[in-house]
């Protein structure tokens, strides 16, 4: 797949003082720059992929700093600047009285090429949202899809562009968008009335954000999308279980709400009487998971997917990678169908398995693999492995293990992180059994009984700690059944105590 990349990096070196820019021009690697970090009263550094490197002795002065900020564009509100029809950002770190003592000058980059994973759904005229941490290349593929819309398939494509992150400085968009238009954005605390005036004012087919994080900019989603537009977005988070979890963003993926069943009903259903629903249509049709521009997860129906996620039943995200000749593959991971047994099918599951984790924390995965039961061993020497797991971050890099691995055939599974909970989820699709309970249902659960006891006669009853939106559910279930409740403790470890009367 043609991947073409760009960086205007001549025109960001030219406003960096010589004794700092003379140093990057003389390197061979100016190609894997991320940023330049000045601090006033230290020595400047450059950032790359693998580390950082001190570009001069000297400490930079308050004249290095102005020599910057004099030829840059003015700073916003969020204290950020750019170099007219180029993608760099210039960030400042202020002092108390204003004065600016720090600057951050980040490497833009135009990726061409980079959405050829997901163009079928690009093009699809559905509502996408790409989820990712920071770093995946999420606006980066934005850009590259407000192009392709905008050029290729000739629809009236509208970018929102808070902090001219997406288009770049200056009123003359960057040629990376294409023919898109771009509406800038004053402040960030106005994206959400931008969104609505793009929409109101000028008949867009597409309309392209970056970054939706507030309460107020998902309603102004929804109210979008209800017009009938294609909203292409992107998200913090990676997984649309983060969604789920985060109680401002949930009405992305239609909102969750707690709803009581009669007994006839949850006995029907054969659930229990609390359950937690879907309140509305989801906002975005399609969502996808980025792990960087040749891995991603897409979840196609994101209200069965929703729906399935809070009956217990979730449901394998289609995974899609490019190869080594750039030809994008896919797998479905089909789910166990009722009355099967786990271990039942052909592959890694039911047989011993010799697991080495690389760039993963052994003993999470170790506790995970002690906690599930499974007839698996973790192991340190790649000779014995029969299977690799390893981060993202770690595969992104391929060093050594990871490319013997391949070599020699040996099957890597690559986590989005570092976690038990990831560990237990990728080990539950590799032995085919089911994962350990997830948090909504073990909180609503432990909700449930706290109540049992309470309404039997027990004083109070303290729960687990839980994040915000959960002990909100909690909360709204001990109201249901007419007893009180109050949040107790400190973050992280804030919990739900419920009891009779207005004292527990």
């Amino acid at each position: 797949m043609f991947r073409r990349i760009t960086d205007d990096m001549d025109a960001l070196l030219e406003r960096l003082p010589p004794h700092i820019a003379h140093p990057l021009q003389e390197r061979e690697d100016r190609s894997e720059l991320l940023e330049v970090v000045m601090d006033l009263g230290r020595p400047p550094k450059a950032r790359y992929p693998e580390g950082e490197i001190v570009l001069s002795e000297k400490e930079a002065t308050e004249e290095d700093i102005e020599y910057i900020v004099s030829r840059i564009a003015a700073f916003g509100g969020d204290n950020r600047a750019g170099i007219e029809r180029t993608l760099h950002r210039i960030s400042a770190i202020r002092n108390r009285e204003g004065r600016i003592i720090g600057l951050t000058c980040r490497v833009g980059r135009a990726v061409y090429g980079t959405i050829g994973i997901i163009e079928d759904l690009i093009k699809s005229g559905r509502s996408i949202l790409l989820l990712g941490g920071p770093g995946v290349g999420k606006t980066t593929m934005l850009r590259e899809v407000a192009r392709v819309l905008a050029d290729d398939l000739k629809k009236r494509v509208v970018v929102v562009d808070t902090s001219n992150e997406i288009a770049g400085d200056g009123d003359i968009p960057h040629p990376a968008i294409g023919h898109a238009r771009r509406m800038q954005v004053p402040t960030p605390q106005l994206q959400h009335a931008v969104m609505i005036e793009a929409v109101e004012n000028h008949m867009p087919e597409v309309i392209v954000i970056d970054e939706i994080g507030t309460e107020l900019e998902a309603q102004a989603a929804r109210t979008i999308a209800e017009r009938g537009v294609q909203l292409v977005a992107t998200a913090h988070g990676n997984t649309l279980e983060n969604l789920i979890m985060n109680p401002t963003l949930a009405d992305l993926i239609g909102g969750i709400q707690t709803v009581t069943l009669g007994d006839e009903e949850a006995k029907r259903r054969g659930t229990q009487k609390s359950i937690l629903e879907r309140k509305a249509p989801p906002t975005f049709d399609i969502v996808v998971e980025i792990q960087d521009w040749y891995h991603v997860a897409v979840h196609s129906d994101v209200a069965g997917v929703v729906d399935a996620l809070l009956r217990g039943r979730p449901v394998p995200p289609e995974v899609r990678w490019l190869d080594e000749t750039d030809e994008v593959r896919r797998e479905q991971m089909a789910p166990r169908q009722v009355g099967e047994k786990p271990g039942a099918r052909k592959g890694l599951a039911g047989r011993p398995t010799k697991i080495m984790p690389f760039g993963i924390n052994r003993s999470r995965l170790e506790q995970a693999v002690k906690g599930m039961g499974l007839p698996a061993k973790v192991v340190v020497d790649l000779g014995e492995a029969n299977l690799l797991m390893t981060s993202k971050s770690y595969y992104r890099r391929k060093p050594q293990p990871i490319r013997d691995a391949e070599t020699a055939g040996i099957p890597i599974y690559v986590l989005k992180g570092n976690k038990v909970s990831q560990m237990e989820r990728c080990l539950a699709n590799l032995f085919d059994v089911e994962a350990p309970e997830d948090p909504f249902s073990f909180a609503i659960k432990e909700a449930e009984e706290a109540i049992a006891q309470v309404m039997e006669g027990k004083g109070a009853v303290e729960l687990s700690p839980q994040n915000s939106y959960l002990r909100m559910l909690q909360h709204q279930l001990a109201e249901r059944y007419s007893l009180s409740s109050q949040s107790t403790g400190r973050e992280p470890r804030r919990r739900v105590r419920i009891f009779k009367g207005e004292e527990g």
